[in-house]
Parts: C-alpha cells; sequence; structure tokens
C-alpha cells in the first residue's frame, strides 16, 4: 500500500498561519519575565476569597468557630500571594495593551493584593445581604445554608464583587476575566465595571446580562433572561465606537425585573417600579409605575 506524504501540505498550513498578516490583533507579544494571567490561579483566587467569605461552605467543611481564625489567617496568606503575582501578570499586559501607567512591579502588587484583601470584610457585608435578598425573594429556599451553596446568583453576585473591586483598584484583565468564569459557570453575565447596591438578587439567573456601565440601586431583584443593555453607540468622525460613555440602564432602589425583559441604553427604571415579562424597553419608567404586556 502506497504511503501518502502530506509533509507539502502541513508545510504549507505552518506557512500561512506564520505570516503575520494572518495574526495581527491576534498575538500576545511575550517578554522575558512578563507573563500572561493564568486562569487556574484565577479559579484557586475565587476558590480561596469563598473560603473566606463563606467559611465552611467552600474550601475546608471542616472549620468552626474555634479554628476559623487558623484557616482564614490560612487562606488570606495563600490569597494574598497568589493574588500578588496574578496581579503583576495583569498590570504586565495592561502595560503592553492598553498603555497603563502603573508601575508592573511585585511591590506595586503587593500592595494593590493587600488593598483588596483589606476590602474582604465589607464585601462579605454586601454579600450577606444578597444572601437575605435571595432568601426572602424565594419561597422554596429552605436556609441561609441553601442559598449559599446552591444557587447560581451567590456565584455569579460573589465573582462580580470581587472583580468590582480589582476593577476599581485598576488592575487590568483579571475582573474581566473573573466574571467571564462566574458567566461559564452559571449563564449570568455582569461586567465588573457595572455598580450594584446592597440586597441584589437574581432569581433562576440563567441568560441573564448586566452591562458595564449599569448603575443598580438597593433591594433590586431581577429574574431569569433579563438584559441590561446598550442600543447600538455612537462612533466618531472615523467610523470607530466611542468607547467609556454611559449606555446602559439606571435601575433604582426597590424595582423588580421580571423574566425576559430586556432594558435598552441609558434610561432608568424609577424607584419602586415593576417590569413585567418579555418587555423591551427603551425609556424612562417613572417610580412606582408597573409595566407589563397589555391584552389584545
Amino acid at each position: 500500500m502506497a504511503t501518502i506524504d502530506y509533509s507539502h501540505l502541513l508545510t504549507q498550513t505552518v506557512e500561512e498561519l506564520s505570516d503575520s498578516r494572518s495574526y495581527e490583533g491576534l498575538y500576545q507579544q511575550h517578554k522575558e519575565g512578563d507573563p500572561l494571567p493564568s486562569s487556574q490561579s484565577l479559579q484557586k483566587i475565587v476558590e480561596l476569597a469563598r473560603a473566606i467569605l463563606f467559611p465552611g461552605y467552600f474550601g475546608n467543611s471542616t472549620v468552626n468557630k474555634h479554628t476559623i481564625p487558623y484557616h482564614i489567617g490560612v487562606n488570606v496568606e495563600k490569597l494574598f500571594n497568589l493574588l500578588t503575582e496574578q496581579i503583576q501578570a495583569g498590570l504586565c499586559f495592561g502595560q503592553e495593551n492598553n498603555g497603563l501607567k502603573i508601575n508592573p512591579d511585585r511591590k506595586t502588587a503587593s500592595l494593590l493584593s493587600a488593598q483588596f484583601i483589606s476590602k474582604l470584610p465589607e464585601m462579605r457585608r454586601i454579600l450577606a445581604t444578597d444572601v437575605v435578598a435571595a432568601y426572602n425573594g424565594d419561597p422554596a429556599a429552605t436556609c441561609f445554608g441553601e442559598i449559599i451553596s446552591c444557587y447560581p446568583a451567590i456565584r455569579a453576585i460573589s465573582n462580580y464583587r470581587i472583580a468590582h473591586e480589582l476593577l476599581l483598584l485598576g488592575v487590568p484583565l483579571i475582573p474581566r476575566i473573573l466574571t467571564e468564569m462566574a458567566h461559564s459557570e452559571t449563564g449570568i453575565d455582569i461586567h465588573p465595571g457595572a455598580q450594584i447596591g446592597h440586597h441584589f438578587t437574581i432569581d433562576h439567573g440563567t441568560g441573564v446580562v448586566i452591562g458595564a456601565t449599569c448603575i443598580i440601586g438597593n433591594h433590586v431583584k431581577l429574574y431569569q433572561g433579563v438584559t441590561l443593555g446598550a442600543k447600538s453607540f455612537p462612533l466618531d468622525e472615523e467610523g470607530n465606537p466611542i468607547k467609556g460613555i454611559p449606555r446602559h440602564p439606571i435601575l433604582e432602589d426597590n424595582v423588580i425585573v421580571y423574566s425576559n425583559a430586556t432594558i435598552l441604553g441609558r434610561v432608568t427604571i424609577g424607584r419602586g417600579a415593576t417590569v413585567g415579562g418579555n418587555i423591551w424597553i427603551t425609556e424612562d419608567v417613572p417610580a412606582g409605575a408597573r409595566i407589563v404586556q397589555r391584552k389584545h
């Protein structure tokens, strides 16, 4: 049986893939000593943060009131070292790709890591209100432990709150990776740039999208399939999208948005308003209003 020689086809493919025009914009120039953030390490960071924020539910399940200081101390030290390493990698990426002015050295990364860790007590306080909101908003929930262990909203919201704090500290790339990890895990897509108040919950959650410039008040509840998105955004004189402008909705306190509602653009849903399911909104909704589909 004759042997078929595929070498010419393989050689041609390598030549085409090596042509710089084919990978323009898709290539990360590696510099010696400047690593990229690691998705595996960032997953460990999320696991450590969850173990610190929700002791006993994540991480070591044998923790008790007597051993909590030890377990949290060990986890905080691990988190600090791992996060410092990843922040430094993120800063190297940001400097190379976004012209970031923050110095990507170990000292700077350590300071940012320590500043993030100092935010964990307040983060836990806010997440506790999110757990309460989920419990109070779901008659099927039996206890807080069920909410923390099982509900995708808590996993997505905790990733978001971690990512948001890192974004506020000026850490590039990593916040978006963290929220996209939660997106893959839960089907809930929350941009780390969104501003979200306390007692926030998402019932069921699958398919929820919250855009980068959203502002969400306190005691807000969303259901599955809700989109808080942007309309087509304006272009500059050269036809490029204008970025960095507020383009997503504002939801004031005590708003409820039911499943598969779509709210687009920089509109305001007033305090205490209710938006029914399967509705498309591109204009402001007054406080206390109840927007539902009308029967024909």
